[in-house]
């Protein structure tokens, strides 16, 4: 069993996550299953798990002690995070995803929701499920739950299909690369009657991942995709995490698209939908999105990073989508949880309306030049952020998440990372050059402060 200094480093901002078996075991699981439960109050919970080895038997025992605290369990056996969410919402009961995402083999972790998929995080269960797993008792209710496996690929894949008009689909030719995750088993259902002719790279279900790493935010996790895409002279490339809930594209051109371009797009889409709705943005995206956002006729809200914060956001003002830089989005209609699958379709439904290649429809959603996320480590951020404001006493500040300077023509954030000594810089500009130039001097002004 894990002790309880390594609960403080398994349980992050948004999920438990850790090595296995030396951080997160199926004591541990065990444990968590029995505090979920305690913790929702819920008489039936659902529980997926992805491809890793170390999954089954993590679910397993984490299905034992929900069970053993008088739950039922709705067990989902292989499934994407979407689809755990999905099953989450439709049927109304808290749930739990076994997964590490984008996390090399030997990692495993636990995504939970309560009921309608509503999110768990730090401050909104995971200390009080921590702290009852610390403590260390397992509740054994007088009547054991029963487990009832399930299988919800068909409903999840009709699910999806319902965010677009199917009939408005061209035969475009798509390539997914699903680095042997949990998109392997969803994206081909997922296609199943649709127009499009699919080819899937590395859809084998294999949690070693023996081709690649499923973390489609390094661009050398691309190439492959990139390469399949020339190859083929297909329209679009689509690229899976882990858990296939976030996806990346890649033009037919071969070159990735960002996750700001993307948020744009759909946003885009969605409005001529459902115009005069509220569209939320994290404060990095680019400040093409709340342009795009407001030209298309709705309403810009922007929020901080992390889909905590975005699902919250989403709630208050009743938003119907949300994108994220890092390829998270989320949508109303899928219980506020974000979906890889339903934004591909998405996407397609908008190429396939314009009728014009990916490589020129993403032109005017690009309309400035971003720096990229780049991590330096100090020993203090909070000391580092303050010096860089004071600094510049004279331009436009806020301290929604870390510090945002607005200089008009250009514009940056710094904010701390929630588990290491780090700061977070990104900066967008109108050029390339002028990204270069502002983002040397950010790096020596936190070089000055350290």
């Amino acid at each position: 069993m894990s002790s309880e200094a390594s609960l403080d480093v398994i349980f992050k901002a948004y999920d438990i996550r850790g090595v296995y078996p030396d951080d997160i075991d199926e004591v541990l699981a065990r444990r968590v299953g029995n505090a979920f439960v305690r913790f929702t109050g819920a008489s039936k919970i659902a529980v997926g798990h992805d491809m890793r080895p170390s999954s089954v038997p993590l679910s397993q025992a984490f299905i034992d002690g929900a069970t053993m605290a008088g739950a039922d369990v709705v067990d989902l056996g292989l499934a994407s995070t979407d689809l755990c969410y999905f099953a989450s919402g439709r049927l109304d009961v808290p749930a739990a995803m076994f997964t590490a995402s984008h996390n090399p083999a030997q990692y495993n972790g636990i995504k939970l929701c309560k009921a309608g998929a509503a999110p768990i995080g730090e401050e909104t269960g995971l200390q009080q499920i921590k702290a009852t797993v610390a403590g260390g008792l397992l509740e054994r209710a007088e009547e054991l739950g029963r487990v009832e496996p399930r299988d919800m690929l068909e409903d999840f894949a009709a699910h999806v299909r319902s965010f677009i008009d199917v009939d408005k689909l061209l035969p475009l030719k798509v390539v997914a690369d699903t680095a042997n995750g949990m998109g392997g088993l969803v994206v081909p259902k997922v296609f199943e009657g649709l127009p499009c002719e699919l080819t899937v790279l590395f859809g084998e279900l294999d949690g070693t991942f023996p081709n690649h790493p499923a973390d489609p935010i390094q661009v050398e996790n691309l190439k492959d995709l990139q390469r399949a895409v020339l190859d083929e002279k297909a329209d679009i490339g689509l690229a899976f995490d882990g858990d296939a809930d976030r996806v990346f594209l890649v033009d037919d051109q071969g070159q990735p698209v960002s996750g700001s371009t993307t948020t744009a797009i759909v946003a885009k889409g969605i409005l001529e939908k459902h115009p005069g709705e509220t569209i939320v943005h994290n404060l990095i995206v680019s400040k093409a999105v709340p342009e795009i956002v407001r030209e298309a006729g709705g309403t810009p809200a922007r929020t901080r990073v992390g889909h905590s914060f975005i699902k919250q956001v989403m709630a208050d003002t009743g938003a119907i989508f949300g994108g994220e830089h890092s390829a998270h989005y989320y949508f109303r209609d899928n219980f506020r949880a974000d979906s890889g699958s339903i934004a591909a379709l998405v996407v397609l439904e908008q190429l396939s309306l314009a009728g014009i290649p990916l490589s020129e429809l993403r032109k005017p959603f690009e309309r400035y030049v971003q720096s990229g996320e780049i991590n330096i480590a100090v020993s203090d951020p909070k000391a580092v952020i303050e010096a860089v404001a004071q600094h510049f006493p004279d331009v436009k500040q806020d301290r929604l998440d870390g510090l945002t300077l607005d200089f008009g023509d250009w514009w940056c954030n710094l904010r701390p990372s929630n588990t290491e000594p780090l700061l977070r810089l990104n900066l967008e500009a109108a050029d390339r050059a002028a990204v270069e130039q502002h983002t040397a001097e950010i790096l020596a002004l936190i070089r000055e402060a350290q």
